[in-house]
């Protein structure tokens, strides 16, 4: 099934439409989540991996697919010099590192423009960011616009990134993620090698560990089970994010290529530039819904949209990026 594209106009019109800015939506809280930070207790526990990069050696590669989707081939043969990329995702630790050495303040914590947004009233146009949460209107969860909700307070008023050192900051836009890297001397990498590394060696694989989805009964991402999006039983041991590095890494030693949150790229998603695109999927694909934590999907985000399920990582490259 395809996934609705969000954007963060349509979310401030739904809040716009709704009394006192609700949508009859309620954010994940309540007793399945940590008092403090609002992030679901993880079900396993998961040992702290390095932080640092991982080399893509120089090559040919395949990449894209004609099996799923459109957007995602014709298949073809890229090259590359070579890069490093960092072998999870920039975390929450990291990210505050950042702000604290450059006091940057994120898209999602400045007041929008009115002129970016003339459909809106500009009484509802406020700092915040998309939180997935508990809808009672869908009897599940759903995506809303919360005031307030940035990497800071993931969930919204109240919530915070304590305890939470090591999972992936989210709500960053493309411009967030781009600043964070040029702060740390390195770039955001194009969705071809983005997918290089993804792939982890494995050519034309389905899946960054292979083709099987669960090979061996194993999970080897965090994705989302039960049916969507009435529940996530969490049977990969996280409803919700997981910190980095919880799952086997690929062939490259790259963690979580598929799932937890989606990864911008430098590359627009088509010709007129006006979207940007993010690969990997999230906790929220699940093989009946979304299904886009494979290395060849594909997805569209406006440049100036964040979320509770978008983060990134960086690169370094060797000389010449890959084409």
């Amino acid at each position: 099934m395809d996934v609705p594209r969000l954007t963060l106009g349509a979310l401030l019109a739904l809040t716009a439409c709704s009394p006192d800015g609700q949508d009859g939506s309620a954010s994940r809280g309540g007793a399945d989540r940590q008092a403090v930070s609002g992030e679901p207790v993880s079900q396993v526990e998961c040992e702290a991996v390095p932080t640092g990069q991982s080399s893509v050696p120089a090559g040919a590669y395949r990449v894209g697919t004609n099996a799923r989707r459109g957007e995602e081939g014709p298949p073809r043969r890229v090259t590359t010099d070579g890069f490093a990329i960092d072998s999870h995702e920039v975390t929450n630790a990291q990210f505050a590192g950042f702000v604290a050495d450059t006091g940057y303040v994120t898209v999602a914590e400045r007041t929008p423009d009115p002129a970016d947004y003339p459909e809106i009233d500009p009484a509802f146009l406020v700092p915040g960011s998309a939180v997935f949460g508990v809808s009672l209107e869908r009897g599940g969860f759903w995506w809303r616009f919360v005031p307030g909700a940035s990497w800071r307070a993931p969930y919204g008023p109240g919530s915070t990134t304590d305890g939470l050192d090591r999972h992936p900051v989210v709500h960053v836009a493309y411009e967030d993620a781009l600043a964070y890297a040029h702060w740390s001397q390195t770039d955001l990498p194009s969705e071809t090698e983005w997918e290089i590394a993804a792939r982890g060696g494995l050519e034309g694989a389905e899946y960054t560990w292979g083709d099987e989805f669960r090979p061996g009964g194993e999970w080897r991402a965090n994705t989302w089970q039960g049916p969507f999006p009435a529940i996530d039983i969490g049977e990969d041991g996280h409803q919700g994010l997981a910190p980095v590095g919880c799952y086997e890494p690929n062939g490259y030693g790259l963690y979580d290529m598929a799932g937890n949150v989606w990864e911008w790229t430098s590359t627009p998603f088509g010709a007129g530039g006006n979207t940007g695109t993010i690969r990997g999927g999230s906790y929220l694909c699940a093989p009946s819904y979304c299904a886009r934590f494979r290395p060849a999907a594909r997805q569209p985000q406006e440049w100036d949209f964040s979320a509770s399920h978008i983060g990134f990582r960086t690169i370094e490259r060797v000389s010449a990026e890959a084409g």
